[in-house]
């Protein structure tokens, strides 16, 4: 493992006790832990949309409301009753269309925290959500991952950005791909890649892998090496990015989201390390863990 970086901080449990999450009183309503809108999944990938929800209520999120393409959304909504489902319109490959924030005005206004990406093929209705999500009067933040990433490609901000946080979290292909690099590139300076990413798209940058650095858009950056090998599991992304949205729903800044989502999720691995095995757990089981690690960090 290679050594800190002098200019990144290192995620520990010291560090996230003097950054503590936003306080919710004892009788805080669901109304006010946010509501998520999970904008995922496709005929293929449905329960990619589960994982990511489920993640987001295990941390704390009050309501949650699932927007994937019609021919999935029956099959997410019978194992999830937690959630309220929305089929959308779809492609002839059964991916969310580009149509589809037409159908999401007042889910789009409602929500604190907007979540696309996982389980797409194609992003076809990234830019659509995210322009109508900066028309509404209290934006979200919204948290790119998967196939919703290409929107930042070609080294340039959105069009439509200027939303009150933006996340995107890429592992290091898909940092390559979006910055027109080598993936040997990204693992030779993933600090210094993220830093320029994050400062050029204006986004607070989770750039994943066995040591995962977060940036955001000032260049004020964490660095995260708990976790294990076992992490890197099918879904295990999709669980992340849901509690790094179910965070910001519970009022913590884009930044503050992504540090503490990060070192939760590798805590879960830890967890289930210990009591499955290092390798071998599924990346449903890591939404279970996190409450008690959530209590356990901000007790």
């Amino acid at each position: 493992m290679s050594p800190q970086p002098r200019s990144a901080k290192l995620i520990n449990e010291l560090l996230l006790r003097r950054w503590p999450l936003p306080a919710l009183g004892k009788d805080a309503d669901k109304v006010a832990r946010g509501d998520v809108l999970v904008v995922a999944g496709s005929l293929q990938m449905p329960g990619a949309a589960v994982l990511a929800g489920e993640a987001a209520l295990r941390a704390g999120a009050g309501r949650l409301q699932v927007a994937t393409a019609r021919a999935a959304a029956l099959a997410v909504a019978s194992v999830f009753p937690e959630a309220r489902v929305i089929g959308l319109a779809q492609t002839n490959r059964g991916e969310i269309s580009k149509t589809a924030a037409n159908q999401l005005e007042r889910e789009l206004a409602a929500c604190k925290a907007l979540l696309i990406g996982p389980g797409m093929q194609q992003h076809l209705a990234t830019e659509p959500l995210l322009e109508r999500a900066r028309g509404r009067e209290h934006r979200p933040t919204a948290v790119l991952d998967a196939a919703a990433l290409r929107t930042l490609g070609h080294r340039r901000p959105l069009r439509h950005h200027h939303l009150e946080g933006l996340i995107a979290t890429p592992h290091a292909g898909e940092m390559a791909n979006l910055w027109g690099c080598h993936q040997d590139d990204v693992h030779a300076a993933p600090l210094e890649l993220a830093r320029e990413a994050a400062r050029a798209l204006r986004v607070t940058l989770v750039l994943k892998g066995t040591e995962t650095f977060i940036v955001d858009a000032d260049g004020a950056a964490f660095h995260n090496v708990a976790g294990n090998a076992g992490l890197a599991t099918a879904g295990s992304g999709d669980v992340l990015s849901g509690i790094i949205a179910g965070l910001a729903a519970r009022g913590a800044s884009p930044a503050q989201a992504a540090v503490w989502g990060v070192y939760v999720h590798a805590k879960a691995g830890e967890a289930l390390a210990c009591r499955v095995g290092p390798l071998g757990y599924l990346a449903r089981e890591l939404a279970r863990e996190i409450p008690a690690i959530l209590g356990r960090l901000s007790a």
